[in-house]
């Protein structure tokens, strides 16, 4: 099967180094631009089906190569991977064409998600036998990674993406222990106490949208993790 094709322009080569073999071993052909001008060549030769862009880069920031790739493809997907993570940041980035901005630090499975979700949406879906299962059922509810969807006997419910893959790791570890600070690592990155923070904030409403189902328990275990049992 034609692999997805993807445009990855970053100036720090340990970064570059990291996200090309993730996104290589997801099974994605990428296409590495060191620099914004590079990346803007390599643009009008191979053609990607969707971009991944740093801002700060040498020779054409991400902004101004996201503006240019707009004009000549309205629709292909473009994600920005920047540290910079003020308002008008964000807001800068959309304004210039992109669909999505994930700030750094960041981890892979996160724009793996991003990426699938965007690909779906401009019609650039990648499946053949060997994709990973994205979508769960336990007991009486279904939990669809994703459209960040969980469904549960008292309806549908939409969930943040870091809720999705929470519940997706606890569901992958289901009646074992999830040790806290594997989750925190594999979802923002880093373990730090105002993520830790965040983390309570996340399981706290997973626990109550699944309150209903008496067969599903969400444990705490102190100083070490949770376990979903199920």
């Amino acid at each position: 099967m034609k692999k997805i094709k993807v445009l990855y322009a970053e100036d720090e080569p340990f970064l570059a180094r990291i996200v090309v073999d993730g996104l290589s071993s997801s099974g994605y052909e990428v296409n590495l631009a060191l620099d914004g001008k590079l990346a803007w060549s390599q643009l009008q030769e191979n053609k990607p089906d969707i971009c991944i862009l740093d801002i700060m880069m040498p020779q054409k920031d991400g902004y101004t190569l996201a503006t240019e790739i707009r004009k000549l493809d309205p629709n292909i997907p473009i994600i920005f991977l920047s540290a910079k993570a003020l308002t008008e940041d964000v807001v800068k980035g959309f304004k210039s064409g992109g669909n999505d901005y994930l700030k750094k630090p960041f981890s892979i499975d996160e724009l793996l998600v991003r990426m699938e979700s965007l690909l779906k949406r401009f019609g650039h879906e990648q499946k053949d036998e060997t994709d990973v299962v994205r979508k769960y059922q336990f007991r009486n509810c279904v939990l669809d990674v994703l459209t960040q969807k969980l469904k549960t006997s008292t309806g549908e419910h939409s969930l943040s993406y870091k809720e999705t893959i929470l519940l997706e790791l606890l569901l992958k570890n289901r009646n074992n222990t999830l040790e806290r600070e594997q989750a925190l690592i594999k979802i923002w990155g880093e373990d730090s106490f105002y993520n830790g923070r965040s983390m309570d904030v996340f399981m706290a409403h997973l626990r109550k949208l699944l309150k209903n189902e008496p067969e599903i328990q969400i444990m705490s275990l102190r100083g070490v993790g949770y376990k979903l049992i199920c």
